[in-house]
C-alpha cells in the first residue's frame, strides 16, 4: 500500500492537469480590444510624447497583437524611447523576441545588467536594465513585463506562474514587454538611470489604466 501511493498521486496529478487542459481548450476563444492601450497619453506629466511608428517589417518579426512606440522629451533635454509590444491571451501572453536578442540582432553590445527598483509614492516596480554600445554610443534601457494581473515581472518563470495563474482564476493570460531607454550622456549612467525610473512609475500607471480589453 505504501509503495503504491506515489503511483497514485502521480496518476490523480495527471488527471487533474488533463481536466485543466480540457477545461481550457472549452473556453471560447478571446478577442482583444486594443482600443483602451491606443488611448496611452502623449502626455505623462512634464514629458510629451510623439508616434514613431514600427518598420513594416520589424512589426511582422515582433508580431504582437498592437504596438505602441514613441519618444517622450522633457523640458530639461532629458528624452526617452518607449515601446510596448501586447499580446493577448490567445497568442500566449508573452513577445517572442527579448530585448537581449532584438539589441544583439542590430549590434549593440550588452555591456552591463542589473535588476533596479523604482518606488514612488504608493507604487513600485522592478525592471531589468542593460547597458548597450555601439560605436561609442550608449544607452541605458529598462524593460519589464506586465499582465492584467501583475507588473514588474522578470521574465521566465514570474511570467510561467503569473500566465499559470491568470488561466485558472480568470481564465486570460495575456501580457506585454515595455521597453524604455535613453543616451549615456557624458557617461553619466546615475544621471540616466534616474531619468528612466522616474519615467518608468508614471508610464506603468497609466499602463494599469488603459490595458488591453479581451472579450469570448
Amino acid at each position: 500500500m505504501t509503495r503504491s501511493l506515489p503511483t497514485v498521486a502521480l496518476v490523480a496529478l495527471l488527471v487533474a492537469a488533463g481536466a485543466i487542459s480540457w477545461a481550457f481548450e472549452l473556453r471560447a476563444p478571446l478577442r482583444v480590444d486594443p482600443a483602451p492601450l491606443a488611448a496611452l497619453p502623449s502626455a505623462l506629466g512634464s514629458w510629451r510624447g510623439v508616434d514613431v511608428p514600427l518598420e513594416q517589417n520589424v512589426e511582422s518579426m515582433l508580431r504582437a497583437d498592437f504596438n505602441v512606440q514613441r519618444v517622450y522629451a522633457h523640458a530639461t533635454g532629458a528624452v526617452v524611447s518607449f515601446y510596448v509590444g501586447y499580446y493577448g491571451t490567445e497568442r500566449g501572453g508573452r513577445p517572442e523576441h527579448t530585448p537581449e536578442v532584438c539589441y544583439r540582432s542590430q549590434g549593440w553590445e550588452i555591456a552591463a545588467r542589473r535588476v533596479v527598483d523604482a518606488a514612488g509614492g504608493d507604487h513600485a516596480l522592478r525592471v531589468n536594465e542593460y547597458v548597450v554600445e555601439q560605436g561609442g554610443e550608449r544607452h541605458l534601457v529598462q524593460f519589464w513585463f506586465r499582465s492584467h494581473r501583475r507588473t514588474g515581472l522578470l521574465g521566465g518563470f514570474d511570467q510561467a506562474v503569473d500566465r499559470l495563474a491568470g488561466r485558472l482564476l480568470e481564465g486570460r493570460a495575456d501580457g506585454s514587454l515595455v521597453r524604455i531607454s535613453t543616451p549615456i550622456l557624458d557617461g553619466d549612467e546615475p544621471t540616466a538611470r534616474a531619468v528612466l525610473l522616474q519615467f518608468a512609475l508614471l508610464l506603468d500607471s497609466q499602463l494599469s489604466a488603459h490595458w488591453p480589453v479581451e472579450h469570448p
